[in-house]
C-alpha cells in the first residue's frame, strides 16, 4: 500500500510453499481487492479448507484466485512477486527433498520477465539465495528493507 498507494485491484503473485505466511496472504488478499496468483510444487500446496475460504472470499469480493504449479504462468501480470522460506523451522530433516521439489521455484528476472511493468518483490526475511537471487533480491524492485522495517512497528 505504502508504494502502490493502495491494494485494490493489485495482483499478488507467491511462488514457493503452501506455508503460514501464504495462509495469510491467502485469507486477506480477496478483502483487500487484491487478485492472488499462487505457485507451488505438487505435495507443498497450501492447506485444502485455507484454499476453500480463499476461493469463497474470491468470489464474494470479485477477485481472481488461481493455483497453479508454474511459477512463470503464477507470475504472469504480477504487481508484487513473494516468496518465504522453504525449509520452516521443525522442517530441517525435509531440506534434501524440499530444495529438489522446489527446483525452477528461485525469483529471477527471468520470473518476472512475464510481470507487470512496475513489479515488486517481497519476502519477509531471512532469505535464502536458492528462493530469489542476488540480482532480485538486491535491485531497486526489492522492497524486502522498507518490509522488514515495517515490521518494527507492528511489533
Amino acid at each position: 500500500q505504502e508504494h502502490y498507494g493502495g491494494l485494490n485491484g493489485l495482483t499478488i503473485t507467491w511462488i514457493g510453499d503452501g506455508n503460514n505466511v501464504l495462509h495469510s496472504i491467502m485469507t486477506s488478499a480477496a478483502k483487500l481487492g487484491m487478485h492472488l496468483r499462487i505457485a507451488t510444487p505438487k505435495g507443498f500446496e497450501p492447506d485444502l479448507r485455507i484454499t476453500e475460504v480463499t476461493e469463497q472470499y474470491s468470489k464474494e469480493y470479485g477477485t481472481k484466485l488461481l493455483l497453479t504449479t508454474d511459477p512463470l504462468e503464477a507470475a504472469d501480470s504480477a504487481n508484487v512477486l513473494v516468496t518465504d522460506t522453504w525449509i520452516s523451522m521443525g522442517q530441517e530433516e525435509e531440506k534434501k527433498e524440499r530444495l529438489k521439489a522446489f527446483q525452477g521455484y528461485q525469483i529471477t528476472m527471468q520470473t518476472a520477465k512475464s510481470a507487470a511493468s512496475n513489479w515488486t518483490f517481497l519476502h519477509c526475511l531471512p532469505r535464502k539465495p536458492e528462493e530469489v537471487d542476488d540480482e532480485v533480491f538486491y535491485s531497486p524492485r526489492s522492497l524486502v528493507f522498507q518490509e522488514a522495517e515495517n515490521r518494527k512497528w507492528t511489533i
